[in-house]
């Protein structure tokens, strides 16, 4: 099975930019929706944005991020990347990277994902 392994988190101003990256272990990532998802502490596991297999050609964005961050990947690397830009206090979370095994439409719900990571904490300062 594939385990996801989330770094990049870190403590940021309001207004700045941080770019996570999700990294296979155990077996390729390249058959699989890949999902990032977000916990703020007392809140619900919440959707952020989802990438397509393979080729990567389907992105979905949840509103709230939408227009300021950027899921992408690369296949060489065996990588997702969540470009996060124009940071805002709210987007504090501990930010988790999913693999979603059905192979097919992009889930927005965490039971739609079986394979999750350890999590990276994102702390935006104001």
């Amino acid at each position: 099975q594939v385990l996801p392994v989330e770094s990049g988190g870190g403590l940021v101003q309001a207004g700045g930019s941080l770019r996570l990256s999700c990294a296979a272990s155990r077996r390729t990532f390249s058959n699989y929706n890949i999902g990032w998802f977000r916990q703020a502490p007392g809140k619900e596991r919440e959707f952020v944005a989802a990438i397509s297999r393979r080729s990567g050609s389907m992105t979905y964005y949840a509103d709230a991020v939408k227009g300021r961050f950027t899921i992408s990947r690369d296949n060489a690397k065996d990588t997702v990347y969540l470009q996060m830009d124009s940071l805002k206090p709210e987007d504090t979370a501990v930010y988790y990277c999913a693999a979603d095994p059905r192979g097919y439409s992009l889930g927005t719900l965490p039971s739609e994902y079986g394979y999750w990571g350890q999590g990276t904490q994102v702390t935006v300062s104001s």
